[in-house]
């Protein structure tokens, strides 16, 4: 029982040193409560839009550095970032989404895409966009959205730029954060090529290709 007292003294005494030293961080006394470590508390900064020396102009708040922040995008130096159908998929204005990419779509576009396509939407929508990817066939997400559905293909493009860069619920997370404005027009193109490829006629086919299918 002696041991007991003993261990429950030490607890107490314990306890109290804690207490007395940071238990009562953040209450105003008369004079400054005991600090640690202060580093954290007051640090040597300089604060927004209040006068200083140390800069020639007297601010703290200096203004960027010509030439340090994109005002421009893609290969379009008189085109502004914001606003643009390219940036936002949206007919400028509006809250209407481009019906068609506004990007040319040329062979190294729809490479592009594909490369993009099958790194990022592979594992769920699968090779050909039916939605039979490796999450669907591991049970990870059973329900998969097929890219061949006629919604998906007869909504605008500029909606599928936003599905990709925003998702889509329940399922569909944003990409905007790994995949680049540009890259998602490139993958929007080989999406659409997809599904002409699913729902073309024999007419469509080159007549010197046609004698190389079944």
């Amino acid at each position: 029982m002696r041991y007991f007292f003993v261990a429950l003294f030490g607890f107490l005494l314990l306890a109290l040193t804690v207490f007395g030293i940071a238990g009562r961080r953040g209450t105003d006394f008369r004079k400054p409560p005991l600090e640690i470590f202060d580093d954290m508390v007051r640090q040597a900064k300089l604060r927004p839009q209040v006068p200083n020396s140390f800069f020639s102009d007297g601010r703290s708040s200096q203004a960027y550095v010509v030439g340090t922040v994109a005002q421009r995008i893609g290969d379009q130096p008189n085109q502004a970032w914001q606003g643009t159908a390219q940036n936002t998929g949206l007919v400028p204005g509006t809250t209407n989404y481009v019906a068609a990419i506004p990007v040319p779509v040329t062979a190294a576009l729809l490479e592009r895409g594909r490369e993009r396509y099958n790194i990022s939407c592979v594992p769920c929508h699968g090779p050909v966009g039916d939605g039979n990817g490796i999450t669907k066939k591991i049970g990870a997400m059973p329900v998969v959205a097929s890219l061949l559905d006629k919604n998906a293909v007869t909504i605008p493009d500029g909606l599928v730029f936003h599905i990709i860069g925003q998702g889509k619920a329940p399922n569909m997370q944003g990409y905007a954060s790994t995949i680049q404005i540009n890259d998602r027009w490139a993958i929007v193109a080989y999406v659409r090529a997809l599904q002409r490829a699913r729902y073309a006629t024999l007419e469509e086919v080159p007549a010197a290709e046609r004698a190389m299918m079944k």
